[in-house]
């Protein structure tokens, strides 16, 4: 049954969650799927309306919305992986009232709509591990990697009024994200620990300047993220909770010797 997304919950808290290999979607060793696997009991209880995820996995040039009336697409955007992966579908309801709003939240002068897109990977995965019965509306937002971190921050900022109407705001990428550098070892590579603490350290003290403005000022910014594809939804969830909000690291693992799943809390300050 489809949920009103307008209702008396309010949500003071947004989400990044770094989503990692495809692979969590059925590898029950990693300790990031644990971690989702366990959302509702250990991180947050309270059901949303409805739910809004902007993934690394969506680049438009444009701010773009997914209208779906009916049920989201499970789209499979991997390649080369375990025939099992193909096969799972997290089949959730659309939000088209949802996308509506962020349309007009949003207020650019060119927010476009597509109606055929469904769930790519970075919002299926996580969700099909958070919410595993499908029964909440999602909605997806697009980053635009032609502009800054700053612009995505302020994204983030104008959508904030969807918490006060239940909306769950989750970023999802990959705290580290270089391909190239993936290694076969635990060990972990210095580059990807440095800039991780770094990151870990300002988001904690409230540098959020400093994080909008990580190229300059973090360790091996551009190693640790040579496209900022996936760490864009990060200043979109920390612009949603604003510039007084409390940051809270909810899990840190590692894969891959570089590949980091910090995944943060942002908890808005009354």
């Amino acid at each position: 049954m489809m949920i009103n997304m307008m209702n008396n919950i309010k949500i003071q808290d947004t989400f990044y969650i770094s989503h990692g290999s495809p692979t969590l979607s059925i590898d029950e060793t990693k300790p990031a799927r644990q971690f989702l696997q366990s959302f509702q009991q250990k991180v947050y209880s309270n059901r949303p309306s409805s739910i809004l995820v902007i993934s690394g996995h969506w680049e438009t040039s444009y701010p773009t919305v997914n209208v779906v009336d009916g049920t989201n697409d499970t789209i499979y955007d991997f390649y080369g992986y375990p025939e099992a992966m193909y096969k799972l579908n997290y089949p959730a309801p659309g939000a088209s009232r949802l996308a509506k709003r962020v349309k007009k939240l949003l207020g650019f002068e060119r927010v476009e709509e597509d109606r055929k897109r469904g769930l790519d990977h970075g919002a299926w995965i996580p969700l099909m591990l958070m919410y595993p019965e499908a029964n909440i509306p999602v909605c997806q937002l697009s980053v635009q990697t032609d502009n800054d971190a700053t612009y995505h921050y302020n994204i983030g900022k104008a959508l904030a009024p969807l918490k006060d109407e239940g909306v769950l705001i989750v970023g999802s990428g990959a705290a580290t994200h270089n391909l190239k550098m993936l290694r076969n070892t635990t060990s972990i590579q210095p580059w990807a620990q440095e800039f991780d603490t770094w990151l870990r350290e300002a988001l904690s003290n409230g540098r959020y300047e400093d994080v909008n403005n990580y190229k300059e000022k973090a360790p091996h910014a551009t190693v640790a993220h040579p496209l900022p594809d996936h760490f864009y939804p990060l200043h979109v969830a920390m612009g949603a909770a604003g510039a007084n909000s409390k940051a809270q690291l909810i899990h840190h693992s590692w894969g891959l010797s570089c590949l980091s799943y910090a995944s943060y809390k942002f908890t808005t300050s009354a």
